[in-house]
């Protein structure tokens, strides 16, 4: 059935195309493009039914029901659909898995305090809640300031040369 309504919808939309583009316009003459139409009506003077209009509105009449009926059709599950329902309901596809952030062990969430010129004065490591923590009255956890992280005269963080291992004593 759906098969029969769409090839007939797309034979109209073809016929209707070609009806359109075979008919000229009313008022095709330089008076009709600043709206003189030479007559008082809003569409033009009405003329006599041609074979022309009368095929474009049969075939905009069936261009409508065809439309409507496809339409309809798509929606009771008529269009060969197993469950029926919207497109959405009729997919199969795996939900994505869900997204883990993962930090790289060398960066660690900060806090920057920043001075009128957008100089960082101070950094801060910050300890993050997991999983957007709750408290048990049902506000956010506050974010946890961990200890102060030296920065340059530029913001960047100052790396800290490690501390030589302590070397083992002599014995004599």
């Amino acid at each position: 059935m759906v098969i029969l309504v769409t090839i007939i919808h797309v034979i109209v939309c073809l016929i209707l195309i070609g009806v359109v583009l075979l008919q000229s316009g009313k008022a095709a003459d330089l008076a009709g493009a600043f709206g003189g139409m030479g007559s008082q009506t809003t569409f033009g003077p009405r003329t006599a039914a041609t074979v022309l209009s009368k095929v474009t509105t049969a075939s905009a009449g069936l261009f409508m029901v065809t439309s409507l009926t496809l339409a309809v059709l798509a929606t009771r599950g008529g269009a060969g659909s197993a469950g029926g329902g919207t497109v959405l309901e009729r997919t199969n596809l795996p939900a994505p898995p869900a997204q883990v952030e993962k930090q790289a062990p060398s960066q660690q969430p900060a806090v920057e305090l920043i001075d009128e010129q957008g100089k960082v004065q101070k950094k801060f490591e910050v300890e993050l809640p997991k999983d957007g923590a709750k408290g048990s009255d049902g506000k956010p956890v506050p974010v946890k300031i961990g200890k102060e992280i030296p920065v340059d005269s530029k913001g960047n963080d100052i790396k800290t040369p490690a501390p030589p291992p302590a070397a083992a004593p002599v014995k004599k």
